[in-house]
C-alpha cells in the first residue's frame, strides 16, 4: 500500500480500510496488519483521527523553525508563529482559547519563572487545528506582577503579535527563548485532546521567554502531536 500512497494511486484523504478487510484482501494474520499500518503511520504516509479512522495524509506537517518563528519582525507585523506556519504548510490553521486566568504555579514553572511554588500566576492555555484536527495544546504561564498591568494578556485575543509584542510594549524586551524538547506517549487526556490513536508519540516542548535583564517572563509548557509537527533548529557553530 505504501507503494500506491506514495505514486498517487490511492488518493489524498482516502480512508484506509479496516483491519479485517485488509486481513482478507491480502491474506495476512492480523498482526502483519497491524505492522504495516503502523509503519504506514510512522513514516507519516497516514494519519489516524481518533473515532474515524485512518486516511492517506493530504498534506505535509507543520514545521516549526525555532530560528525564525519568534523574530520580532514578525510580532511587530502583528503575525502569530503558529497561524503563519500552518499557512506555509497549505493548512487553514485556527485557534480555540481553552482558558484564561489565575493558577497556582506548578512546581516545575514556578522554577522555571524563579517564583514560589505555589504563586499566582496568569495561565493561558489554547488548542490548535489545521484544517479542524488539532496538532497542538499549548498553556502560557506569566509571573502575576508582570501581566497585573497589562490588561490584554486577560484578554482572550491579546492582540496582533500575542503576548510577546504585548510584553515587549510595556518594556519587557526580549532577548532569549530556551527550549527542553522530550518525545512520549500521549497521556489518555492528550489522546482525546488532539484526537489520536492509543499509544500515539507527542513532543513536548517547554520554552522559557527571558528578557534583556534576565528575567523569565514566560514559560510555555505545549504537546503536539508527532505525526503533524517537524522541528526545525538552527544555532552557530562555537570554538
Amino acid at each position: 500500500m505504501a507503494s500506491q500512497i506514495r505514486s498517487g494511486v490511492v488518493a489524498p484523504g482516502t480512508a484506509i480500510p479496516s483491519e479485517a478487510e485488509l486481513m482478507e484482501r491480502y491474506g495476512v494474520a492480523s498482526g502483519t496488519v497491524r505492522k504495516a499500518v503502523a509503519e504506514l503511520r510512522t513514516t507519516q504516509l497516514i494519519e489516524t483521527h481518533h473515532g474515524r479512522g485512518s486516511f492517506v495524509r493530504s498534506r505535509p506537517p507543520v514545521q516549526r523553525k525555532s530560528s525564525d518563528r519568534f523574530r520580532r519582525a514578525h510580532r511587530l507585523a502583528g503575525k502569530a508563529a503558529y497561524l503563519t506556519e500552518a499557512e506555509q504548510s497549505g493548512g487553514k490553521p485556527s485557534v480555540n482559547v481553552l482558558f484564561v486566568g489565575p493558577v497556582d504555579a506548578p512546581e516545575e514553572i514556578a522554577e522555571r519563572l524563579n517564583v514560589p511554588a505555589g504563586s499566582k500566576v496568569l495561565a493561558r492555555k489554547r488548542r490548535y487545528f489545521r484544517d479542524g484536527t488539532p496538532t497542538e495544546e499549548a498553556t502560557s504561564y506569566l509571573p502575576w506582577d508582570v501581566v497585573k498591568d497589562i490588561p490584554e494578556t486577560f484578554a482572550e485575543n491579546p492582540g496582533g503579535g500575542g503576548i510577546y509584542a504585548r510584553l515587549e510594549e510595556h518594556g519587557h524586551t526580549l532577548a532569549e527563548f530556551t527550549e527542553t524538547v522530550r518525545a512520549r506517549l500521549a497521556t489518555k487526556a492528550e489522546t482525546a485532546a488532539l484526537a489520536l490513536s492509543p499509544g500515539s508519540p507527542v513532543i513536548r516542548i517547554v520554552r522559557d521567554a527571558a528578557t534583556d535583564a534576565g528575567r523569565v517572563v514566560e514559560v510555555c509548557d505545549a504537546v503536539m502531536a508527532a505525526d503533524q509537527c517537524v522541528l526545525d533548529y538552527r544555532f552557530p557553530a562555537r570554538d
